[in-house]
C-alpha cells in the first residue's frame, strides 16, 4: 500500500509562492511516476505536473513558466514549486503515483491565492 502525504499549502497573495512536498511511503519510490493535480470547487480535477522516472517534467499550459516539479528520490518525494501565484490556481492540490497500471493518490493540500 502506497501512502502519499502532501503539505506547503496556505494562505498566499498574488504573486507569492509556494512550495509543495508529497512524501511517499513506498519501496522503490524511483519506479513511480508522480503528477500534481487540482481541484477548485465546483469544477473538475485537472493535471499540473508530472514528473518521470526518468525525471522528464511535463506541464498543463495553465501552469508552464510559473511552476517547477521536482523528486527527491532519497527522500522519497516529490515537490511543486509554484510562483508567480494567481488566484485563480486557489484550489485542493493532490500528489499521485503511478506504476504497473496503479495509481494512489494522497489527501490534498489547500493553495489559496488572494487578490
Amino acid at each position: 500500500q502506497v501512502q502519499l502525504v502532501e503539505s506547503g499549502g496556505g494562505l498566499v497573495q498574488a504573486g507569492g509562492s509556494l512550495r509543495l512536498s508529497c512524501a511517499a511511503s513506498v519501496n522503490s519510490f524511483n519506479a513511480y511516476t508522480m503528477a500534481w493535480y487540482r481541484q477548485a470547487p465546483g469544477k473538475q480535477r485537472e493535471w499540473v505536473a508530472t514528473i518521470t522516472t526518468m525525471n522528464s517534467a511535463a506541464y498543463a499550459d495553465s501552469v508552464r513558466g510559473r511552476f517547477t516539479i521536482s523528486r527527491d528520490n532519497a527522500k522519497n518525494t516529490v515537490y511543486l514549486q509554484m510562483n508567480s501565484l494567481k488566484p485563480e490556481d486557489t484550489a485542493l492540490y493532490y500528489c499521485t503515483a503511478l506504476t504497473s497500471g496503479y495509481q494512489y493518490w494522497g489527501q490534498g493540500t489547500q493553495v489559496t491565492v488572494s487578490s
